[in-house]
């Protein structure tokens, strides 16, 4: 949900209109539950879900409502939750104050608001909120909860034992998980998020991923026939967040593939190209060091090689992005690898995917074939189409400029940083549209005469940096 929120924000439906919308519903909740007149306390937190709280004061004024703020105003979290409780102020509503949990006074009322705490939070209320949700609990009044109720994790479905008992909760959007099981009745409201807001990748994608500690290890394994494109994929996955990047190729090769960068770690193995002979020990060191693979950079055709992919990935078992060449051999194939593939349009028809030109009109098909295959499909073309066959977001990020070789192997490298901080599907799409911002960087400046090999230097100011905000 604070994704979908940044989301909207970026297609122009800002926060402080949703939590307009927000305190809206709540308040439409009270007005059903009870007759004007009534007394009502709301009791609100400092953050965003106190700041819906805020506003559905002031779409109850046929009621007689207080509204208690859990600490200063001055240490209001946001400024749109902070701008709300100011109006109230302004207005002469009935506001306090409260700053020591000893002097909490929660006043008669019909119904109670609980608005201190909303998602994002975990584990057992701590004071103030605490001796609140006390207060609340043995109140002879209707609760209703704005979101979720104070102390349900909304990550995991838990509640903490000394959390709000809700009788109601209205929640924005989407139903959080966990929130059936409670003893309470839900009702979802609209407020007014589009539905390209989850669809569409956007800057809360992009932020559900980002790493915020330089960690993980990219094992490349790629090179034979070409050098260039594993040494893409290494180089950009020590761009977004990985503290090393390893290739593994034949010694023929690795010379030339280190050559591209004094950062990379080379690991030669005997042959011109990978065969099933080198699978065990590729294996065992990307095991042992709980790496995220990267399968399929310039491997070739050879299929002695694609023999060799597919039995690493019969054997493997962590995390891998399939690229390229050994894109062919997963159709059918057994693995417990959690696999995130990056097929072309080309490469998405040949592996048994929707035959286009265009991908976006055709996501409902891939995400039914992402479905059939078991696997994450990050499919490449104008617009990307990212889908773990039960969820689909579209990235339109990019320029035409990018249809340059090279940067398919720079997007392997990304997703597989990301992997090591997020799930597949938002490793997958944040990875897509960070690769594709940092190709409208270097447009913005070479048109078309982009180069892959100049993708990487802008992949930090994209995923750090102000082109996010």
């Amino acid at each position: 949900m604070a994704a979908v929120d940044e989301n909207a924000a970026a297609l122009g439906v800002p926060r402080k209109q949703l939590m307009e919308s927000s305190g809206h519903a709540v308040a439409r909740e009270v007005k059903d539950l009870t007759e004007p007149g009534a007394r009502v306390a709301i009791v609100a937190g400092r953050g965003n879900n106190g700041g819906d709280a805020f506003v559905t004061a002031r779409f109850l004024d046929a009621y007689d409502v207080t509204t208690l703020l859990l600490g200063r105003a001055e240490a209001i979290g946001t400024r749109i939750s902070k701008e709300n409780w100011n109006a109230l102020e302004c207005a002469d509503y009935d506001t306090r104050e409260v700053t020591d949990s000893s002097a909490f006074d929660l006043p008669e009322a019909d119904v109670i608001v609980d608005a201190m705490l909303g998602t994002g939070i975990s584990g057992d209320l701590r004071e103030p909120a605490a001796t609140a949700a006390e207060a609340i609990n043995a109140a002879d009044a209707t609760v209703v909860a704005v979101d979720v109720p104070s102390g349900f994790d909304a990550d995991e479905g838990d509640h903490a034992d000394n959390g709000v008992e809700a009788d109601h909760v209205v929640t924005f959007h989407d139903e959080k998980p966990g929130l059936a099981d409670l003893e309470a009745t839900v009702a979802v409201a609209d407020i007014g998020i589009p539905a390209a807001a989850e669809r569409l990748v956007g800057p809360g994608d992009v932020a559900l991923a980002r790493p915020d500690s330089r960690t993980g290890r990219a094992f490349v394994i790629g090179g034979g026939p070409y050098t260039g494109a594993p040494a893409l994929a290494a180089q950009a996955a020590l761009r977004t967040g990985m503290e090393l990047s390893f290739v593994a190729a034949p010694e023929s090769v690795a010379g030339e593939i280190q050559g591209y960068s004094e950062d990379l770690i080379v690991q030669p193995y005997e042959h011109d190209i990978l065969t099933p002979a080198q699978v065990d020990d590729l294996v065992d060191t990307a095991e042992r060091y709980d790496d995220v693979v990267v399968l399929g950079p310039g491997l070739g055709t050879a299929d002695e090689t694609l023999e060799a992919a597919r039995k690493f990935l019969e054997s493997y078992t962590g995390p891998a992005v399939v690229d390229a060449d050994a894109l062919a051999i997963v159709p059918g194939l057994e693995t417990d690898a959690t696999l995130v593939c990056t097929p072309n349009r080309r490469e998405l028809a040949r592996m048994g995917g929707p035959d286009v030109d265009a991908l976006a009109p055709v996501a409902d098909e891939i995400e039914a074939f992402a479905a059939a295959l078991g696997h994450v499909v990050l499919a490449k073309g104008v617009d990307d189409v990212v889908t773990d066959g039960n969820r689909t977001h579209i990235s339109r990020s990019g320029t035409p400029g990018m249809a340059v070789g090279g940067t398919g192997d720079t997007l392997a490298g990304v997703t597989a940083a990301l992997l090591e901080h997020a799930g597949p599907l938002e490793a997958a799409a944040a990875a897509a549209q960070v690769n594709g911002l940092a190709g409208e960087r270097l447009a913005d400046r070479d048109g078309n005469g982009l180069l892959a090999s100049e993708l990487c230097a802008q992949l930090p100011a994209v995923l750090w940096g102000e082109s996010n905000e």
